[in-house]
């Protein structure tokens, strides 16, 4: 126990020290996640004013804050997590399991036949710390955002998802490069450096 003691002290004293959460916190983002999606938007030009995007594994709701400011009032944002989250303004959030076929009705619900023009996914699995276990589920989650993707964008459509590298990740790329005209990995500072984590900026989606 007393190792383990030690082990979460030095994680929280390096969340703690880390600049991207204080940033979170002088700027009052949910998340250090919300410069994660800030540097993509920097490259990519993902969010535009007007725009209907969905969230994927939003909790706490970092990504949805840098969503909803930047599509604006005339724009809509909806979240989903298996996690509960704080309201947003301009956010509507639905609680669930996106595993389950009842939550994707329920989502396809809420967005009642509107056209999604940008999908955006952080959702990443609880870790084991065994790759053989988290690396299958990590892509099985990636698979699930992008057959969501793949019902609800328009044609052009954008998707972008968080994915660890390792087995399976070629598979999906090309998967990814099947649907979209554009393709491209992006590792933003705000990821931490040891972290296996990229995110995939898929645009152009194509029938």
């Amino acid at each position: 126990m007393a190792r383990r003691s030690k082990s979460s002290h030095r994680w929280m004293q390096r969340h703690l020290n880390d600049e991207y959460v204080q940033r979170a916190q002088r700027e009052g983002y949910r998340s250090r996640a919300a410069y994660k999606l800030l540097e993509i938007q920097e490259k990519d030009r993902l969010l535009r004013p007007g725009q209907v995007v969905v969230d994927l594994g939003a909790a706490p709701g970092g990504w949805s804050q840098v969503a909803a400011r930047l599509v604006g009032r005339k724009g809509a944002v909806f979240a989903l997590d298996i996690l509960d989250m704080e309201p947003l303004p301009g956010v509507t959030f639905l609680q669930g399991d996106f595993r389950e076929q009842a939550v994707l009705g329920r989502l396809m619900d809420l967005l009642a036949g509107r056209s999604v023009d940008l999908v955006i996914s952080d959702m990443a699995p609880n870790i084991s710390g065994m790759t053989a276990v988290d690396q299958p589920r990590s892509i099985y989650l990636c698979e699930l955002a992008l057959d969501f993707a793949r019902r609800v964008l328009p044609e052009g459509g954008v998707f972008t998802t968080k994915i660890f590298q390792g087995e399976g990740f070629d598979q999906y790329l090309k998967e990814l490069r099947q649907s979209f005209q554009r393709v491209v990995s992006r590792k933003p500072k705000a990821s931490r450096p040891k972290s296996r984590e990229l995110y995939l900026v898929a645009t152009g989606y194509k029938y």
